[in-house]
């Protein structure tokens, strides 16, 4: 690879960018930034120019030679690059609300990337991901592309499946989290520990051990769960709640938060309902701390990522994106939890799907290190998820109602029959700007 990286941001615009910068500034010596370009939409053109600045200011203060650059033109930014990170949200925060509010109204679960929200996230997302591929095949075909757009999971396999593009690898900050968590009940350093990862996104178990080979996984699951432990240490927009500590020692695997919407369904509703009547959804919620956000990022003092950022719930996902540009970049060989091809690492699943697994990422990419199989109680939410991800996406991709229909009805969160169509065509009609592909073969 060339002297000098070009690295491209799309959704340059977050909120989460300062944190990205922070990351490269911070690896400058290993990975020599020459160029990086934010790229952003129209709507998104004040936050870009607030973030922008504030980048501008970070790279300044740390004394690098990088040149920043802002656009709302991504092939004027795309030509040459080496790395493509994407972070974007399709319909802003407005539409995640509305993939919250709209299945709560009718007595189910209504999350960013779970149940009937998540699946509209991957229609609205999956499209556009495809458009950038398409452009980056034609201005940056020897780029590689970072994804942590939710639902990471689902927008690297389409882009390993529709889009033909291998360069690819998905990211999530949720099993930093878990590490931290594991790490700080175990007493021990993350660097003598090792951590095994096995799922898909946002449905990953794991198994833990010391730097000797001994497992530790049971004494982190007493720890965590067992009656009268400490809670777990948990991602930001996801309540802190109790598993069942029986049906956790009986997985012998550590679940993510995420286990609780479908391990915990009750309770987790009955909560987000509560928050529903009373202060609003996680977007809201998340909405009211960007705007503070972006008011402190106006300053024009400040030149470093505020401790406030933590609290937006994707703490880590910069940081982890600029160490995997870095291992690539250097082939480091680093092991990281990132979403890739399975290529059997998982016997479970089908081989070219995509897995959130374990990997050492190196020149070549990622390369998961090989799980094999599932006990049942794993096997059988897994395999039910693969395939409701699977149908997701062909309707991303296709516009067909009745997949999408099917892809509703296999969902744990979603009652199937009269509501789950109810709730799809309120959807559906919802978020109709932003979802052409269901709606143009209707008119013609």
């Amino acid at each position: 690879m060339k002297d000098g990286v070009k690295i491209v941001t799309i959704g340059g615009g977050s909120s989460y960018t300062p944190e990205l910068i922070e990351g490269f500034i911070k690896r400058y010596s290993e990975l020599p930034i020459k160029e990086l370009w934010l790229v952003d939409i129209e709507a998104g053109r004040e936050k870009l120019e607030i973030v922008g600045n504030m980048a501008k200011r970070m790279v300044k203060a740390a004394g690098i030679d990088c040149e920043i650059h802002l656009t709302l033109d991504r092939r004027e930014a795309l030509p040459n690059a080496d790395f493509v990170t994407t972070q974007f949200r399709v319909g802003l925060l407005d539409a995640r609300i509305k993939d919250e509010r709209i299945p709560l109204s009718h007595g189910m679960i209504g999350q960013e990337t779970n149940g009937a929200g998540g699946m509209f996230k991957a229609f609205r997302t999956i499209p556009v991901i495809l458009d950038i591929v398409s452009d980056m095949r034609e201005l940056c075909p020897n780029a590689w592309l970072i994804n942590f757009t939710n639902p990471a999971g689902m927008v690297t396999e389409a882009v390993l499946r529709y889009g033909n593009w291998e360069k690819v690898i998905g990211l999530c900050n949720v099993p930093i989290g878990a590490v931290k968590s594991a790490s700080a009940v175990l007493g021990k350093p993350e660097k003598d520990l090792f951590f095994k990862f096995a799922g898909i996104n946002h449905l990953h178990w794991h198994r833990v051990f010391d730097k000797d080979g001994t497992e530790l996984t049971e004494k982190v699951i007493d720890g965590l769960y067992a009656p009268g432990a400490n809670p777990e240490m948990v991602v930001e927009n996801i309540k802190d709640m109790r598993f069942l500590y029986e049906q956790v020692k009986h997985l012998k695997m550590l679940p993510c938060p995420y286990h609780r919407y479908y391990y915990m369904t009750d309770n987790m509703l009955k909560d987000e309902m509560k928050a529903f009547q009373e202060e609003g959804t996680r977007g809201e919620v998340v909405k009211r701390l960007e705007e503070s956000l972006f008011e402190l990022y106006k300053d024009p003092n400040l030149d470093y990522k505020p401790e406030e950022l933590s609290k937006r719930g994707g703490a880590h996902y910069s940081d982890a994106a600029c160490e995997i540009i870095n291992s690539i970049y250097n082939d480091k060989g680093t092991k990281m939890v990132v979403s890739t091809r399975n290529n059997g690492a998982i016997d479970d699943v089908p081989y070219e799907s995509a897995v959130e697994i374990t990997s050492i990422i190196g020149a070549h990419g990622a390369e998961p290190i090989n799980f094999g199989k599932f006990a049942p109680a794993e096997r059988g939410l897994l395999q039910v998820m693969k395939a409701m991800e699977e149908l997701t996406i062909e309707a991303a991709v296709t516009g067909d109602y009745a997949t999408a229909l099917q892809a509703f009805t296999l969902n744990p969160l979603v009652p199937s029959g009269d509501i789950a169509k109810e709730v799809l065509d309120e959807l559906l009609e919802a978020h109709k700007d932003h979802l052409p592909q269901f709606f143009v073969k209707q008119q013609a």
